[in-house]
């Protein structure tokens, strides 16, 4: 019959309860002897525990346990542990021939196995999704994407969400940029709640911009059609390179949002307001810049016109007067 525990099972196996541990201090506190008649109303369980795990062992001609060295034990246990971990890494290793014959037809369906590196044209919605699905699948480490338009389609969010939320969790690091217009739709706002929660980023930038997805900085999508219904899907290194450059430059010049701010009910502070409320409690430009998820160029661009408002010299009369504004004291 095949050993079906795991390394995880010969250490949990392997380590006593606290009954067990406190069973194994009184018998040190003995001299390391038990004696079967000396064995205490409720100890039975915990001594059985202990002969199991070989941190005690019986001694027959005396009827008697003796307390063993617990280095034994763990370098018993340790030794199996490393044997079995070798027998799964082993059983790993085999595992791409085991399914190389549906590999080799996954390859021939989707013609990944000698697809060009240049770019490929996929038409229809439902296509398009099902492609940029399966590169969520196998490109696991970074998904950038600029998504235009005010509001996801409502009846797209679901998909999108569970999409979102199984990429984070296996690790992936998502960014994304939204219109300003997505602040103002609740169910767009639920959506980034979700998944900023996870740790994904998202910023507005109020400036055209077009539709672009972007998975390990490997793979490009973009819009082949007006209305949507083609799409490019650019694997040419260079171009790819190009188009994170792009995506770098609206990145940096989007804006930090508080979503759980909106989905509250409050209203977001404006931009320049939450600098300078930050300024104010003493913060530097870099932890503000962190704070909001923006770029420290952006910030120093808040952080200038403010100056200019309060027609302040210096960073520090600009942070002393704003808290006086704040707090109703005068700065003369």
């Amino acid at each position: 019959m095949a050993d079906t525990r795991t390394p995880s099972d010969l250490l949990t196996a392997a380590l006593p309860d606290d009954d067990a541990r406190a069973l194994y201090r009184a018998i040190l506190r003995n001299g390391g002897r038990l004696r079967a008649a000396e064995v205490g109303t409720g100890e039975a369980g915990p001594l059985r525990r202990l002969v199991e795990i070989g941190l005690v062992v019986p001694q027959l001609m005396d009827a008697s346990y003796s307390a063993v060295d617990p280095r034994s034990v763990t370098d018993r246990i340790g030794a199996d542990i490393r044997l079995m971990s070798a027998r799964l890494l082993a059983e790993a290793e085999q595992l791409p021939d085991l399914l190389g014959d549906l590999t080799q037809a996954y390859d021939a369906a989707s013609h990944r196995g000698n697809r060009p590196t240049g770019v490929r044209y996929v038409s229809g919605m439902e296509q398009i999704r099902h492609q940029v699905d399966q590169l969520a699948l196998e490109f696991r480490d970074e998904y950038l994407t600029a998504t235009p338009g005010g509001a996801c389609p409502v009846a797209a969010l679901p998909d999108r969400l569970n999409h979102a939320l199984r990429y984070l969790e296996h690790g992936g690091t998502m960014r994304a940029v939204y219109e300003p217009a997505a602040r103002v739709d609740g169910p767009t706002v639920e959506f980034a709640v979700e998944v900023t929660r996870l740790g994904c980023t998202i910023r507005v930038l109020a400036a055209p911009f077009s539709r672009l997805l972007i998975f390990d900085r490997t793979v490009a999508v973009i819009p082949a059609a007006a209305d949507n219904t083609s799409a490019a899907f650019v694997e040419d290194p260079a171009t790819v390179a190009f188009l994170v450059g792009v995506f770098e430059q609206q990145w940096q010049q989007a804006e930090g949002v508080n979503w759980a701010a909106l989905a509250d009910g409050g209203t977001e502070p404006l931009v320049h307001e939450q600098v300078g409320r930050l300024l104010s409690q003493g913060l530097t430009q870099r932890a503000i810049a962190s704070r909001l998820g923006l770029s420290e160029r952006t910030v120093a661009g808040h952080i200038s016109r403010l100056r200019e408002l309060y027609d302040a010299q210096t960073l520090f009369q600009l942070g002393w007067q704003m808290r006086g504004a704040r707090t109703g004291e005068s700065n003369g």
